[in-house]
């Protein structure tokens, strides 16, 4: 019978560079500490890069810079999927993610129905921070996204291009979850997400 490392090796090199794993998808293989090291031999032999607790990455490799790091959006969906929890982007993450802004933030914070806790990756940390049940309720991936946004940007700070950007974005969600969405948001973002469902008659 194959060591629980090579057979973690062996399903690891199955898998496309790029790819995370955590530390959690290797449980029927054995104990939580046999994998733990396990996997620690596996980063000393570079199979793997480790990018957080219990998680890492099969790198994709540049000729010039070597192993290259997995994106913030990448390492907050593994997280999310490993602790089966909820999460949103918030504040300038959000505007990032968007692609309303070039600049990725130092400082990612996301609203979560999971344990509040800060995660470092370098010199750029995520915090997770716990909110109510409310603010998850929102159902649509692009519209949780923009009413994040627009928070950050604030009432009556909206450039008419960064509004047509929205408006364009808006269209990648589905008219009745967003109509859901749209209930739950302060009253100024309704209205410019309201603007949404009527931008194709223009």
């Amino acid at each position: 019978m194959q060591s629980i490392e090579k057979q973690i090796e062996t399903i690891i090199k199955r898998k496309a560079r790029g790819t995370l794993v955590t530390s959690s998808d290797f449980s029927s293989l054995g104990s939580s500490e046999a994998i733990r090291k396990a996997l620690d031999r596996l980063e000393n032999k570079q199979v793997i890069v480790r990018v957080a607790h219990g998680i890492y990455v099969r790198p994709k490799m540049s000729k010039l810079i070597g192993p290259l790091q997995p994106t913030a959006e990448e390492i907050v969906e593994a997280i999310a999927k490993r602790d089966k929890i909820r999460t949103i982007p918030t504040g300038s993450f959000a505007l990032h993610v968007l692609g309303l802004s070039t600049q990725i933030p130092m400082n990612i914070v996301l609203l979560t129905d999971g344990s509040p806790r800060k995660i470092k990756l370098g010199n750029r940390v995520i915090t997770f921070k716990k909110t109510t049940p409310k603010n998850l309720s929102v159902k649509g991936n692009v519209s949780s996204l923009v009413i994040q946004a627009l928070k950050e940007i604030g009432n009556n700070n909206l450039s008419e291009s960064d509004e047509q950007k929205i408006m364009d974005i808006l269209k990648k969600e589905d008219p009745l979850t967003l109509a859901h969405d749209c209930s739950l948001a302060p009253t100024w973002i309704q209205k410019i997400l309201k603007k949404a469902t009527h931008y194709d008659d223009k």
